[in-house]
């Protein structure tokens, strides 16, 4: 009698998700779920150490255990939501990027409250969630170049790399070059020069879980040299979420000024192009697209990604997002939404690590690896950038170079966004600019004359 009712079941979960109608089986969506986890789980110490308290924010960061938590709880519920509604083999986190622009710009430049920050990571949470669900994503969709979104993609990648270079020591301030290169001779910055090496020499050779192997072989090194130190236990319960929670929904009247506009277009307009590509490029590789192209189920892939969002920003963590690592998983075999519920289960597990995690993310030379490789891998839409056409590649070099150099992503995204209205009229195409084109060079004019301090 119990072996028909789990029978039945197993059935009625094979026919929700397609398992066998997709040509995989279960056992195949549980390694896959398993291996997308090994591809990202670094999120659980570098996201801690980019916004947590204990790192370059210092006391203008959120604790550090509570974002452990939250990156963690945001992770299993967005890859829950993503795989049980959308169906999809693809997982959710708090997306690289967008947590360094909620980091150093938002709370560090501007001088923005954390908790101010995560009002505004909620707004644009529920503002995605709104196009999703209606067709005003496709007509967004339509009205921003290609160029451009491959330019916003490669900009936060060299963003991240230039903070993962930073932290790592091997470039510097200087007073003479504004930058130079650091001391080679330090023992941190040798620890990261030996993650970094290591973390590549996976990643060429295929391992899909390159990154976080890189970071697992670092810490051992550096606890055998004594630069970095050993964790006090292996598990604890999660706490930390009484600092975090729901502190997005009580500080929203704060966020309605000139200055949080430009935090939540800017959060809206970067997670919005860079789930769509990542759902499109992670469905393709699986097989799933239509023939034509588009995307089975997009509204509520998208519409998944942005409910991730929102929960993250009311549990106490950046912008939720879809991972590029999926694709780890989708290598592995992964086709339906029972890869994604694999992955939230690891996640739920990983919650009860945080003795593990703290002493990794307190680290900065060991998580620098990991924000280098993966500016390494945002950075490859560089390549997809029509270098040709100037009134292509002004606008796009604008946005890529003045991310890093301006250490922010609202500065490169706003002055490209500027200049390509500008460069079309020149070029006499001033009938190829949408009006969406337009209205964002006008906001982000008054975003330089009237916000920018």
């Amino acid at each position: 009698m119990a072996s028909d009712v789990l029978t039945r079941a197993r059935g009625r979960i094979d026919g929700y998700f397609g398992v066998t109608s997709s040509g995989s089986t279960f056992r195949r969506e549980a390694m896959a779920g398993t291996v997308t986890f090994l591809a990202m789980s670094y999120v659980l110490a570098v996201n801690p150490s980019i916004l947590g308290d204990e790192g370059p924010l210092g006391d203008q960061g959120i604790p550090m255990q509570a974002v452990f938590t939250a990156t963690a709880v945001a992770a299993v519920f967005g890859t829950l939501v993503m795989g049980i509604w959308a169906r999809y083999p693809i997982a959710l986190a708090p997306g690289m990027g967008l947590n360094a622009f909620f980091a150093f710009t938002v709370v560090l430049t501007m001088g923005i409250p954390w908790q101010v920050a995560l009002s505004g990571t909620l707004l644009s949470g529920v503002i995605f969630f709104v196009l999703a669900v209606t067709k005003i994503r496709e007509r967004i969709l339509n009205a921003i170049p290609i160029q451009m979104k491959f330019a916003v993609g490669a900009g936060i990648g060299l963003f991240v790399a230039f903070l993962g270079l930073k932290n790592a020591g091997i470039v510097v301030s200087s007073d003479a070059t504004l930058v130079t290169l650091g001391d080679f001779t330090e023992g941190t910055t040798l620890l990261a020069l030996f993650g970094l090496v290591l973390t590549v020499v996976f990643l060429v050779m295929g391992w899909h879980g390159a990154v976080i192997y890189g970071i697992v072989a670092t810490t051992i090194l550096g606890m055998v040299t004594g630069l970095v130190g050993v964790p006090d236990g292996i598990a604890e319960m999660p706490k930390g979420l009484d600092q975090t929670f729901g502190q997005a929904i009580i500080h929203l009247p704060d966020a309605f000024t000139g200055q949080m506009i430009v935090v939540v277009l800017t959060m809206l307009f970067v997670d919005f192009f860079d789930s769509s590509g990542t759902l499109i490029g992670v469905a393709n590789q699986a097989g799933l697209l239509n023939k034509d192209g588009t995307l089975p189920r997009a509204a509520s892939a998208l519409a998944a990604d942005s409910v991730g969002t929102t929960a993250g920003a009311i549990i106490g963590t950046s912008t939720t997002t879809a991972y590029v690592e999926s694709t780890a998983g989708v290598s592995a075999g992964g086709r339906t939404g029972i890869t994604a519920v694999t992955t939230a289960g690891w996640f739920l597990l990983a919650m009860f690590c945080y003795p593990i995690f703290s002493v990794i993310a307190g680290a900065s030379e060991v998580t620098a690896p990991a924000l280098i490789v993966v500016g390494v891998l945002m950075s490859r839409a560089l390549g997809d950038i029509d270098w040709q056409r100037l009134e292509y590649s002004v606008p796009a070099f604008i946005t890529v170079i003045m991310m890093p150099l301006t250490y922010s992503i609202a500065n490169g995204l706003a002055m490209g966004m500027i200049f390509y209205p500008i460069v079309m009229v020149a070029r006499g195409r001033a009938k190829e600019v949408h009006p969406v084109m337009w209205a964002l060079m006008v906001l982000f004019l008054g975003y330089f004359f009237f916000l920018v301090e």
